[in-house]
């Protein structure tokens, strides 16, 4: 019965599928971190300094991207049983498996809290100022931070009224954070699947033992 259920489960190739699930993830993340860094497609604002301190965090770069990548490669060796992980016993692995999914869990999970907060701060653009300010007509800023009574996530009137520049800053810093949201959310799902999986091999380890 013990038998019939470890070969059921398949932790080996459990464990092959999500080493690749999270470093595709993890390229997602990276890319979708280097779209923030050139609002449409203009590499100018970079060179300014006009980007958003969210987008220059690059979570999605070195959390989701790079801790996760990294954990990744080491699930996927596990998987195949590459070098000293062909040898290793159960308690071996279980470490290494601890290992890459609280260094998974932990780029995941900041990519997520920044990309939550940099949705609810808003995008880093070009606003009028002139109602607030009559000496300057307009400056950078995060004009959505502050409003209220209006969630501009929710009002689509805003997106194209309130940022004069970039002109689809709006748009470029949802479309993009929302991925980011979506892919370091499907990496913690992942990781707890990696958890789970790793239980069920040890235990199938012992139990062939």
């Amino acid at each position: 019965m013990l038998s019939s259920l470890c070969m059921m489960t398949c932790p080996r190739t459990c464990t092959r599928i999500l080493g690749l699930s999270l470093g595709t993830a993890a390229l997602f993340a990276a890319g979708a971190n280097m779209a923030l860094l050139f609002p449409d497609w203009d590499v100018t604002y970079l060179w300014r300094g006009l980007i958003g301190r969210h987008a220059m965090l690059g979570t999605g770069f070195w959390g989701g991207g790079i801790m996760v990548l990294t954990a990744a490669a080491l699930i996927s060796l596990m998987g195949w049983r590459y070098s000293c992980f062909s040898e290793s016993g159960p308690c071996r692995s279980m470490l290494t498996a601890l290992l890459s999914s609280g260094l998974a869990l932990l780029g995941a999970l900041i990519c997520f809290v920044t990309s939550g907060v940099a949705l609810k701060d808003g995008p880093f653009c070009k606003f009028d100022v002139s109602s607030f300010n009559q000496t300057q007509a307009w400056k950078y800023g995060y004009p959505f931070k502050d409003l209220r009574n209006r969630n501009y996530l929710y009002d689509h009137s805003l997106w194209t009224s309130v940022c004069l520049e970039p002109s689809k800053a709006v748009v470029w810093h949802v479309s993009f954070f929302s991925a980011l949201l979506c892919v370091s959310l499907l990496q913690l799902l992942l990781v707890a699947i990696h958890f789970i999986n790793s239980f069920l091999s040890l235990f199938c380890s012992l139990c062939e033992k």
